[in-house]
């Protein structure tokens, strides 16, 4: 239990965060007592407007971009529905070829298999054993009908880091836009979209202890996408709908603090999962941990247990550790995951497979009591 409530050790921070409390505080106001419509022209309006366009230029801050090439969604699902539905349907005149991987989250993967059902062909890289795509692979699919490549940038389920700077210099050198979902990197490591060299780049607030329901995509400047919705001339015509500005403030002030403290929570973090790495393969020698060794999220660590089903594994856990097997949208499955299954993960090894992910409130006391339960568990399923 965590010593501070009573409550399960919480360490699925790939499948939400806690809010941060100065995001709470920052947000307060647009809850008790400004109100306004962003779109109205007088003070109650002028005030709200204010607020978003000020954490437009935070999360800016955050992506190395310039405000006006940020629009706020409704989160990392609608942010890679228009970046890829807007660039495949309003460059269908140049060509009608996708590139993706087969270990994309269901946000990119079914937006590219509806796509398949009009007219678009959609090539589904292979990765390695680490759970990475080849550059290489990238380059020798591409053809003259190529117009998006969409690769995420860290693997929400193994935490892989995908080489998004060796495929952007692909991309440069034909009419190409990339697209990479940052979900799970933005506030874990450096996610500044002219180093990785990306077109479009997606945002989850609630990956990054910002609410729920909340999101925001890079669109760089030039880029132009098809409607995903029709409606009013909100975020300057690109996303209709009165803007969501109490979450909106919140994403902003998010943004502000993973820019202040990303290296310091990056070092924090990763020392937490080497410690609960560490302390697991002690426990149990035939442990497996699966992902890159090196190119990986600094919190996340994906483990395989032989010869045990990860489900009862999280049964028997679940009064002292919040975890997961696999995706945490597929939670209830004990099946191998798509990542998994394109990583070639024996079947055996891949049901007694579970997510741990550790975040910037994770503690060193949790990890050590995270570390008894899970080998204690796992010596009684």
């Amino acid at each position: 239990m965590s010593e501070s409530n009573n409550r399960p050790i919480y360490l699925d921070y790939n499948a939400t965060t806690p809010h941060d409390q100065e995001v709470i505080a920052a947000m307060r106001p647009y809850l008790e007592t400004h109100f306004g419509n962003p779109s109205s022209s007088y003070e109650y309006g002028r005030h709200t407007r204010a607020a978003v366009e000020r954490a437009r230029e935070q999360v800016a801050a955050l992506l190395g971009c310039q405000p006006e090439e940020i629009i706020f969604t409704s989160g990392g699902t609608e942010s890679n529905n228009y970046a890829i539905s807007g660039v495949a349907f309003h460059r269908k005149d140049r060509g009608n070829h996708l590139i993706t991987s087969q270990i994309e989250h269901p946000a990119v993967m079914e937006v590219c298999q509806h796509l398949e059902q009009h007219g678009f062909d959609v090539t589904y890289l292979p990765v390695d054993k680490f759970g990475r795509v080849s550059a290489s692979d990238v380059a020798r699919t591409v053809t003259d009908r190529t117009i998006l490549i969409t690769v995420m940038h860290a693997n929400n389920e193994v935490g892989t880091i995908q080489p998004i700077e060796e495929i952007a210099r692909i991309t440069r050198e034909r009419d190409i836009l990339l697209h990479t979902d940052a979900a799970q990197s933005v506030g874990k490591l450096p996610t500044e979209v002219k180093q990785l060299g990306v077109a479009l780049l997606s945002v989850a607030g609630h990956k990054v202890y910002a609410p729920k329901g909340i999101g925001a995509l890079y669109v760089r400047d030039g880029v132009q996408l098809a409607p995903l919705m029709h409606g009013a001339g909100q975020e300057d015509g690109r996303r209709p709908g009165t803007e969501n500005v109490l979450e909106i403030v919140g994403l902003g002030k998010a943004c502000k603090i993973a820019r202040r403290d990303l290296e310091k929570n990056r070092r924090h973090m990763q020392a937490m999962r080497d410690q609960l790495e560490q302390g697991l393969r002690q426990k149990i020698p035939d442990l497996r941990v699966n992902g890159h060794p090196e190119h990986r999220l600094p919190n996340t660590l994906n483990v395989s247990f032989p010869g045990i089903n990860a489900d009862k594994l999280l049964a028997r856990l679940a009064p002292q550790v919040a975890a997961s097997a696999g995706a945490a949208c597929h939670a209830d499955q004990v099946e191998l995951s798509s990542v998994l299954k394109a990583m070639k993960v024996p079947p055996k090894l891949g049901r007694g497979t579970i997510r741990l992910s550790v975040g910037k409130m994770t503690t060193e006391s949790e990890i050590t009591e995270a570390i008894r339960h899970i080998s204690t568990a796992a010596s009684l399923v």
